[in-house]
């Protein structure tokens, strides 16, 4: 038996090293298999998107991603260029010679990895022969009316085809790692694994299947883990063929990976597997960065919003815009999962005890949630109309003050205000008043529906009577449509809107990573999660007290549903309680934490979980070499020495607190000083301990 190579976690550019130089490095490919690449669906083209340029760093032209062909994203995305990898192209040369439509080219995002894209429409006919070879793989029927579902046998049928090829070229050297990201690549896996391909195999779950239905279905899922008829719950819900796929794939792969220790814990009861690795989701965190300008940046976008909320409630701003807070929530149409349901009844309940405060802050609620809509409300668009008009009419008459103004004090007169503004400007200026004038409520909503009567979010707030009056302090908008900045009514990008407002607020039940919130943090914003979601748990797990870096993080797993609303309220109205000087403070603190969410430090998961694959595909060739897995000991930050302006410590026995208070803060308050504490307390990665010479890991000993 040849001499086991030793692969090293602190190999250059994340190659795997070793000592025999029978097989070089540059041999070895990696293939990123999903179906959202270049192909946004959901959450994992953010994590495949932000992962590109670590990755392509690591491994160079060795790097490729393998998704779906879609011709409107191919034209807008990706720049078509010859494979530079001469097996590479010879693989695709012999798929594209049985009929099989193959397209490469580099993925125009940050890193410009090469991309593999199969044309799932040219190669329908053979839907039927792969669907009886999937079969006789893995004795998993799949029905012909789920387009979805066929889809994936057709993408996995191909991916396996292409690598069979490829791995035919390369005799028996293990040359190539294939990670496969959810169950729609995971065909891919399992015929590979069927025709007993030499690929070194990973699968990463970023959320299971049933696990998702159950809580879409308003059950108490994490309490009762171990009491789900697995296979009865899938059935029910006709998604057992989809069920089996999943879970396939999972057991068929040598490293099974999950992103949340969450997450984790939920594959261990519905797939029947432990994770091997953990690998948590990052950012590239250098897109978000604005170093020492986030502030500014805040306010500039704060008055965009601003000047939204002043069309939208023309003839009720009876509220100063300067005492105003902007919370919002965001991600998909998932009433309960997103906890939208729980953040409607703790709005409620903030409503309440603002007015009972008589306190003078007013809150405003964006819900930018995509929903089924005809087009924009005409009374939204009537609202930024009067907007502009009012501006028109103030911009003119203030020119023709000016004029007047400027030409009394050449003449050294003071001029007579009286006089100043003649009866056409007073006219004009009445006129555009009875403008503003309003008949009805500002809108709850900025699209027309299609079926509002049984759309839940607006159904929830008819019940609890959020509807925008007057002596309202909580404002409910909802913005059923993603945001752009060609957009009529709120022209800001999603990046630009987060930046604007206060605080985001996301009270998952289930959420297996939670990039809103992520996003949030790396832009300065303070944030509300859960300890049901996996950046919720990743916080608490790396920083001492979250809610004074601004995340605060809501018990949805060992309280019952109605405390769990009330610590959300009690969150809600200490953040309403704080000074314009306590959110400046936390702020700063909680664009600190980017470096924790950065690719740079927690892609050291994926290293790991490719070194350990091609261990346990490649026993008698490569060797791990750490005694455990990667950790993150000393990615924890500290309590702040000064005052947190968290509710804890900032929450005020009357709210007219007095101005000393604050003041008192401010001076045990520096901002370098804490800064310079926390990167100190945040080491530099890949610090990993090193095997005693001869010893060998087992199969089944690496655990996250």
């Amino acid at each position: 038996m040849p001499l086991a190579r030793s692969l090293s976690m602190t190999s250059l550019n994340g190659l795997p090293q070793w000592e025999d130089e029978d097989l070089p490095v540059e041999d070895l490919l990696l293939f990123e298999v999903s179906w959202e690449v270049t192909n946004k669906v959901g959450g994992i083209y953010t994590v495949i998107q932000s992962k590109a340029k670590i990755t392509a760093d690591e491994w160079g032209e060795n790097y490729f991603l393998v998704g779906p062909y879609f011709e409107h994203n191919v034209k807008t995305q990706v720049e078509a260029c010859e494979p530079p990898n001469p097996a590479v192209k010879k693989a695709m040369d012999t798929m594209k010679s049985q009929g099989c439509q193959v397209f490469f080219g580099r993925w125009l995002i940050e890193g410009s990895p090469y991309v593999l894209l199969f044309d799932i429409g040219s190669a329908a006919w053979n839907l039927d022969r792969w669907k009886g070879e999937f079969w006789d793989a893995s004795n998993i029927g799949i029905p012909f009316h789920d387009r979805e579902a066929n889809d994936a046998v057709i993408f996995g049928s191909l991916t396996a085809c292409f690598l069979k090829e490829l791995s035919c070229q390369f005799d028996d050297k293990p040359n190539i790692i294939a990670h496969f990201h959810e169950w729609q690549a995971g065909v891919g896996l399992i015929l590979s694994r069927s025709q007993k391909l030499p690929v070194a195999t990973i699968f990463t779950t970023h959320a299971t299947l049933l696990g998702r239905y159950l809580c879409a279905a308003s059950i108490d899922f994490y309490n009762n883990l171990d009491q789900f008829d697995i296979d009865k719950e899938a059935g029910e819900r006709q998604i057992y063929h989809r069920y089996c796929m999943e879970r396939a794939s999972v057991h068929c792969a040598h490293v099974f990976t999950t992103v949340s220790q969450i997450t984790a814990i939920e594959a261990e009861h519905m797939l029947k597997r432990n994770p091997d690795v953990v690998t948590s989701n990052g950012l590239n965190v250098k897109k978000f960065s604005a170093t020492h300008e986030f502030q500014n940046l805040h306010s500039m976008y704060k008055a965009r919003i601003q000047e939204f909320i002043r069309g939208h409630f023309y003839g009720h701003l009876d509220f100063s815009l300067e005492k105003t807070l902007f919370f919002f929530i965001a991600g998909r149409y998932e009433y309960s999962n997103k906890g939208a349901d729980m953040f409607l009844e703790a709005l409620s309940r903030l409503n309440l005890l603002l007015r009972v405060h008589k306190t003078d802050v007013t809150v405003v609620v964006f819900f930018i949630m995509p929903a089924k809509t005809n087009n924009f409300n005409v009374e939204t668009l009537k609202g930024q109309a009067v907007r502009k008009q009012l501006w028109d009419t103030a911009q003119s008459v203030k020119e023709k003050f000016g004029k007047k103004l400027y030409n009394a004090l050449l003449k050294g007169e003071i001029p007579d205000l009286n006089k100043i503004l003649d009866r056409d400007d007073i006219t004009i200026m009445k006129r555009a008043i009875f403008s503003t004038q309003r008949h009805c409520l500002p809108p709850v909503t900025t699209h027309n529906m299609i079926d509002d009567g049984n759309d839940p979010i607006l159904n929830t707030i008819r019940r609890i009577g959020l509807f925008n009056n007057r002596t309202d302090r909580v404002k409910v908008i909802l913005h059923p449509e993603f945001l752009s900045s060609t957009s009529p009514l709120l022209p800001l990008d999603y990046e630009e809107f987060v930046r604007g407002c206060h605080l985001g607020v996301f009270p998952s039940y289930y959420e297996p990573w939670g990039y809103t919130p992520a996003e949030c943090t790396v832009m300065g914003i303070p944030s509300v999660t859960t300890n049901l979601s996996g950046f919720g748990c990743f916080m608490q797990e790396h920083v001492a007290d979250p809610a004074a870096y601004g995340i605060y993080i809501v018990d949805r797993r060992f309280r019952s549903p109605d405390d769990s609303c009330n610590q959300l309220t009690q969150f809600l109205y200490g953040f309403c309680q704080q000074s314009r000087r306590q959110r400046i403070i936390q702020r700063n603190r909680t664009e600190r934490l980017s470096d924790l969410l950065d690719w740079r430090y927690l892609g050291r998961y994926y290293i790991h979980a490719r070194h350990l694959a091609l261990s346990r595909t490649f026993p008698d060739k490569f060797e791990m070499e750490p005694s455990a897995p990667p950790k993150t000991e000393g990615f924890r930050y500290p309590r702040p020495s000064s005052v947190p302006p968290s509710p804890s410590v900032s929450q005020h026995s009357s709210p007219h607190h007095s101005e000393g208070e604050d003041e008192d803060e401010d001076e045990r308050y520096d901002e370098d000083e804490e800064a310079e504490r926390d990167r100190q307390n945040f080491k530099s990665p890949f610090s990993l301990g090193v095997l005693p010479q001869g010893k060998k890991k087992q199969y089944g000993e690496y655990r996250n």
